[in-house]
C-alpha cells in the first residue's frame, strides 16, 4: 500500500515538473530543472546532463553530486571543464564502451546496478574519479532524451539511487526508470520547443538587424542610432526595476516585458527605409542631391566678374579724356563691392550650416540678399540672386529641414506604425507596436503622430521616448552637428522634463541611478564625457 502511494505521489510530482518545464524559458535554466527534476524524481545522489553536439559528441552541461556537494554548469557559475564525450572513435566504430555514448547511439536506456562488476561498459574514469575523492559510484540509469522526430538530443544520467529509508546506496528500481524515462520524453519536448523557440527569436531579430543594416546602407546617421536607443531604453528599463521608492517603485518589467521592450526598441525606427536619403543625409539647409552653396558660389563669382567688367567698362570710357583720378574711384568702387559680395557669400556659408538659430536680423539680411541682388546667366537673363526654394531653405531658423523636409522625416513613425501593425503579433509582443510607436508623443500631448498625453501612455513606450531624446542630443555621427558634452544634453533633458516634453518621473530614475553615466562610458567620446551635477536635476 505503502509503495503504491509512493508511486502515486511520484506521478503527481511528475505532472507538476511537466508544467514546470513548459513554462521555463531560458535554456541553461531548463536544462538544470530537467537534471534536477530527474534527480528528485529517482532518489538519485548525482546525475549528469549531456546535450548532443553534431551528433558526434556529448557536452557535459550540468553535474550535480550531493554527497560531495558538487554542482558545475548551470546557475552554479562553475564551468564544466571535462573533454566532450566522442560517440565514434578515431576510426569510425561506435564508442558504445562508454555507457552515456551506447545510451545516445542506440537510443536505449542502461540501468546498471554496480559499475563496480558491469562487465559490458567502460567505468575507468569514473574508478579514477572515485579513488581521488573518496566517493563510490555504484548505480547507474542513463537514459536518452528523444525529441519528437526520434532524434537523441541528449543524455540524462543519475547515478546512486538512495530511496527514502534506504541506509546504502540501491540500484535504481524498474519505476524508476519508467518515471525517469517519461521525465526524460517531457524534457525532450520542452527543450526542443524552446530551442525552436530560440531559434525563431535569433531569425526575427536577425531580420530586425538586416532591416536596420538597410537603413544603415541609406544612411550612415541612422544605423548607431538604431542600434543605441534600445540599449539606453533597456538600461533605463532596469534602472526602473531597481528602483525601491518614489512613483516607480512598484512598476516592474518581468523577463517577458522586458524582451518585448527590446524588440520594440530595435524596431522603433524600421518606418526609415520608406524615408528618402536625402532628407535623412540633409547635412546643410541647400542640400539636395548635393549641397546647392556651391550654386551660390558660382553666382558670387559672376557678380565679381560682372562688378570688374563694369569697372573696366568704365574706365575705357575714360580713356579719350585720361582721367586718372575718375579711374581710381571706379576701381576704389569695385573693391567696395567686391568686400560686400565676400561678406554676403561668407553670410550664406554660415547660415547654410544650420548649427545654431538664426536670429531676425539675419533672416532679414538673407531676404535682403535674395531681392536686391540678381546675376546674369550665361543665356544673359537676369535672374534674382537667391531661388523662392533656396530663400525658404535659408532662411530655416533652427536645424536644416523645412517644414516640409521634417513632415517627410516625422512620416517615418507613421511608416514605423503602419509596418508593425500588418505583422501578427504572438501574445507575449502585442505590445511592441504601442512602445515602438510612441517614442516621438510628448507628455503635454504636443508630440506625434496621435498627440497622445502621458496618461495615454505606457511606461515602457514613455521610456523609449526619453532613451531616443537622449541619443539624439548626444550622438557624434550626424551630419549636420556634433554630440553635445553630457551636462548639456542634461540640461537640455532637465528643460524637457519641466515644460512637459518628458515623463518627470522616469527622467528621475534616469538621473538617481545615473543611468546617463552609465550609456555615456559606453558610447560617447572622452572629450563628450564632462563633469555633472545630478542634484540638480534630481527631483
Amino acid at each position: 500500500m505503502d509503495e503504491l502511494k509512493n508511486l502515486l505521489e511520484r506521478l503527481e510530482q511528475l505532472n507538476h515538473i511537466g508544467a514546470a518545464l513548459s513554462k521555463e524559458r531560458d535554456i541553461s535554466r531548463l536544462l538544470e530543472l530537467i537534471l534536477r527534476a530527474t534527480k528528485s524524481i529517482t532518489h538519485a545522489d548525482g546525475g549528469t546532463l549531456y546535450r548532443m553536439v553534431d551528433g558526434k559528441a556529448l557536452r557535459f552541461e550540468i553535474l550535480l553530486n550531493d554527497s560531495l556537494n558538487v554542482a558545475m554548469g548551470g546557475s552554479s557559475g562553475k564551468p564544466i571543464t571535462f573533454p566532450d564525450l566522442p560517440l565514434y572513435l578515431e576510426g569510425g566504430a561506435p564508442n558504445n564502451a562508454m555507457v552515456a555514448a551506447y545510451t545516445a547511439l542506440n537510443r536505449h536506456t542502461v540501468n546498471i546496478a554496480d559499475a563496480y562488476t558491469e562487465p559490458n561498459f567502460d567505468f575507468a574514469g569514473t574508478k579514477r574519479f572515485d579513488a581521488s575523492t573518496g566517493y563510490r559510484s555504484q548505480s547507474f540509469l542513463t537514459v536518452p532524451m528523444l525529441d519528437h522526430e526520434g532524434q537523441v538530443i541528449g543524455v540524462l544520467q543519475l547515478i546512486n539511487a538512495k530511496p527514502p529509508g534506504a541506509q546504502s546506496v540501491q540500484a535504481f528500481s524498474q519505476a524508476d526508470q519508467s518515471l525517469a524515462e517519461s521525465l526524460a520524453s517531457q524534457a525532450a519536448i520542452a527543450l526542443t520547443n524552446r530551442m525552436l523557440i530560440t531559434q525563431l527569436e535569433e531569425l526575427f531579430e536577425s531580420f530586425i538587424g538586416m532591416i536596420n543594416a538597410a537603413i544603415d546602407e541609406k544612411s550612415p546617421y541612422t544605423g548607431g542610432h538604431c542600434q543605441r536607443v534600445p540599449t539606453l531604453t533597456m538600461q533605463l528599463a532596469q534602472a526602473v526595476n531597481d528602483t525601491k521608492d518614489g512613483p516607480l517603485a512598484d512598476f516592474k518589467l518581468d523577463e517577458r516585458d522586458m524582451y518585448e521592450l527590446k524588440i520594440a526598441g530595435l524596431l522603433h525606427d524600421c518606418g526609415k527605409v520608406t524615408t528618402p536619403v536625402h532628407v535623412v543625409d540633409k547635412a546643410t539647409k541647400l542640400q539636395t542631391l548635393f549641397d546647392r552653396i556651391e550654386l551660390l558660389d558660382t553666382r558670387f563669382e559672376v557678380l565679381k566678374r560682372d562688378a570688374e567688367i563694369a569697372c573696366l567698362r568704365a574706365q575705357l570710357a575714360l580713356r579719350q579724356p585720361q582721367d586718372t583720378v575718375a579711374e581710381a574711384a571706379h576701381e576704389k568702387g569695385l573693391q567696395a563691392e567686391l568686400e560686400l559680395i565676400d561678406e554676403d557669400r561668407d553670410f550664406l556659408r554660415r547660415s547654410n550650416r544650420g548649427g545654431e538659430f538664426m536670429k531676425d536680423e539675419d533672416l532679414a539680411r538673407v531676404r535682403d540678399i535674395g531681392a536686391s541682388r540678381f546675376w546674369t546667366a550665361p543665356s544673359g537673363q537676369q535672374s534674382p540672386f537667391l531661388s523662392d526654394d533656396e530663400l525658404e531653405n535659408l532662411s530655416i531658423r533652427a536645424g536644416t529641414l523645412t517644414a516640409a523636409e521634417r513632415e517627410v522625416i516625422n512620416h517615418h513613425i507613421v511608416a514605423t506604425i503602419k509596418m508593425l501593425e500588418r505583422l501578427p503579433w504572438p501574445n507575449h509582443l502585442k505590445k511592441v507596436t504601442e512602445y515602438a510607436g510612441g517614442h516621438h508623443e510628448r507628455m503635454d500631448g504636443k508630440g506625434y503622430p496621435k498627440g497622445l498625453t502621458r496618461d495615454q501612455m505606457s511606461w515602457p513606450a514613455r521610456m523609449m521616448g526619453i532613451a531616443d531624446i537622449f541619443e539624439a542630443l548626444t550622438a557624434s555621427d550626424r551630419p549636420y552637428k556634433p554630440g553635445m558634452t553630457l551636462s548639456k544634453a542634461m540640461g537640455i533633458m532637465n528643460n524637457f522634463k519641466r515644460n512637459g516634453h518628458i515623463d518627470p518621473d522616469l527622467f528621475d530614475v534616469f538621473v538617481r541611478q545615473r543611468v546617463y553615466q552609465t550609456y555615456a562610458e559606453q558610447f560617447l567620446d572622452k572629450h563628450q564625457i564632462d563633469a555633472v551635477n545630478p542634484e540638480q536635476w534630481a527631483a
